[in-house]
């Protein structure tokens, strides 16, 4: 059974859903609320901590970061105090009118975020590699960058740009960070929603959010089955991801962003972050390192 998570705040537009591995927490974020979250299950608290910016994702992190930020600014690390330090500028030159978007750690410990036009111009944004010494330009051409992961054998990238109403995969190099033979997965039927973020389970299967579809579904990357659903109490899902002691915690992500008062009142927890014990749980996350 889906429940909301108790002492946490509703979000604008919650997003980018991550379990950190060592800290044992969740690191959450609400873009246009400019918020980044951390909620530790154990003591059922969420603390805030206010970036200044829109803020487009958070990964878990080694050494004096806690985590990693992208901003509107530039990407950051985060210490344990909290403090803030520019690590790299953004990389696309005003006035294009883009932000981050989602992002996540391939195995090697590198951060892959993308951008997004504000206006959600077609084609406007790009998919990033960052190493921690620069941003590599990976994939142009996006549209909304969203959900990414990799398998297990770390050789296949799955990615989503949201209005393609379908699931992308690369081959993907873990020792270079080479993506190459960009090809189509398989495609999210329209009734489900747009694709949003995702995350990946320890049999390979693909949880991925939906934007306008009231739920999380779980699908079959080699054949696009739908394997499960879970039916979420709001209109917006976000993001996805298995945490908790044995990674079968999926906890989920929601927005109240562009919504009518119509669709408010039929969806009253919107904005709110959720979760539910969900087998077969997940794999470790991908956690940034200094290459």
């Amino acid at each position: 059974m889906i429940n909301i998570v108790k002492n946490t705040p509703k979000a604008i537009l919650g997003e980018g859903a991550v379990w950190h591995p060592t800290e044992k927490v969740l690191y959450w974020i609400d873009i246009t609320g400019m918020k980044l979250h951390r909620y530790d299950p154990e003591k059922k608290e969420n603390v805030t901590l206010s970036m200044g910016s829109m803020i487009g994702t958070v990964v878990p992190s080694t050494g004096k970061y806690s985590v990693l930020v992208a901003l509107e600014t530039g990407i950051h690390g985060v210490t344990i105090e909290g403090n803030l330090e520019l690590l790299v500028n953004y990389p696309e030159n005003e006035p294009t009118g883009n932000r981050f978007n989602d992002g996540k750690c391939d195995p090697a410990g590198r951060l892959w975020v993308g951008t997004m036009s504000k206006q959600e111009t077609k084609g406007a944004g790009n998919l990033y590699c960052f190493d921690g010494k620069e941003l590599i330009l990976k994939q142009p051409l996006v549209s909304i960058s969203n959900g990414i992961v990799w398998t297990k054998d770390k050789k296949t990238m799955y990615y989503i740009d949201t209005p393609e109403q379908v699931v992308f995969a690369y081959d993907f190099d873990n020792e270079t960070g080479n993506i190459t033979n960009r090809r189509t997965a398989f495609k999210i039927p329209d009734n489900n929603g747009f694709p949003d973020g995702m995350t990946i389970d320890n049999e390979g299967n693909l949880w991925i959010a939906h934007w306008n579809g009231a739920a999380v579904i779980c699908y079959d990357p080699l054949t696009g089955k739908e394997l499960h659903k879970i039916e979420v109490p709001a209109l917006n899902v976000t993001s996805c991801t298995f945490g908790g002691k044995d990674l079968n915690t999926l906890y989920i992500t929601s927005a109240k962003q562009g919504m009518t008062e119509e669709q408010l009142q039929q969806y009253p927890l919107s904005g709110s972050l959720f979760a539910v014990n969900c087998e077969p749980g997940g794999v470790p996350p991908g956690v940034f390192r200094m290459l």
